[in-house]
């Protein structure tokens, strides 16, 4: 796959494992339109391959994540400039929850307002037991437009959600894995191994499963159970008539690791 040099993310490939690192430490990783705009071409491009399976997000430096939006880049924009800047982000949040692929958020440091947006865009996150956490729109007269208040109660319960939207209040990484924004949290050094360990193992399953998997969850998450139930036998039924169907049963039965292409 071909991926061009971007100007604020840093790419980088093993196997079919893509890691991508939000790379502007000296603004914290925040979120401009430059970034907005290069994770859409990104995401776009990743729709049309067979070559990446997981795809790792983290921030660059060990201080964040990602900082949320640059509002040195804001400052003195149009209320027209700033709606069409948005528009850019929102396409850009969009394209990570609507990937087929799964996303991993490694969250290296603290993550506020659209940096804790990417993290419940994402698919799951691990985090560093020093990061913090907030959305802190309210206090500066917004609001998460990022997804935040529909993926925060998604992950923690509508009830503490609206505590944590309405305040701004931050929290720690110790209460982002009781409360369900990261399944795991670890010291520093410790944090990319692990996260590039659990991408290798997702990466090693027909991927095609994967993506009707994850596809059967989140649209699943959005109906009743007797409509997710229907959602899962539509997402199994395209799988049966795959190439990776067929060798997972041949390697299974051969006592073998199946070796899987996408097809």
């Amino acid at each position: 796959m071909d991926i061009p040099d971007y100007a604020t993310l840093a790419i980088a490939r093993n196997g079919h494992v893509l890691a991508v690192t939000l790379n502007r430490p000296q603004a914290l990783n925040a979120l401009n339109s430059q970034m907005g705009l290069d994770l859409i071409d990104l995401w776009a491009r990743l729709a049309n391959t067979k070559d990446v399976r997981v795809v790792i997000l983290t921030g660059a430096g060990d201080r964040a994540f990602c900082a949320g939006g640059d509002f040195k880049e804001r400052d003195g924009m149009t209320d027209e400039a700033w709606r069409h800047q948005h528009e850019i982000f929102e396409r850009a949040f969009l394209a990570i929850i609507d990937s087929p692929l799964p996303v991993i958020a490694a969250a290296n440091g603290h993550a506020f307002g659209g940096g804790l947006e990417f993290i419940l865009a994402a698919d799951f996150a691990y985090g560093v037991s020093t990061a913090r956490f907030a959305l802190t729109e309210v206090t500066i007269g917004i609001m998460p437009g990022g997804g935040g208040t529909q993926t925060l109660p998604r992950a923690v319960g509508g009830r503490r959600a609206k505590e944590l939207i309405l305040t701004g209040r931050p929290f720690s990484a110790a209460e982002a894995l009781e409360w369900g924004v990261l399944n795991r949290v670890f010291e520093p050094g410790e944090l990319m191994p692990a996260v590039i360990e659990t991408a290798a193992e997702i990466a090693r399953n027909a991927p095609l499963s994967v993506h009707q998997a994850k596809k059967s969850i989140q649209n699943g998450l959005q109906v009743d159970l007797r409509r997710g139930l229907e959602i899962e036998i539509e997402a199994y039924n395209r799988l049966v008539p795959t190439e990776d169907r067929r060798e997972g049963i041949r390697a299974f039965l051969e006592k073998r690791k199946p070796v899987f292409t996408g097809h």
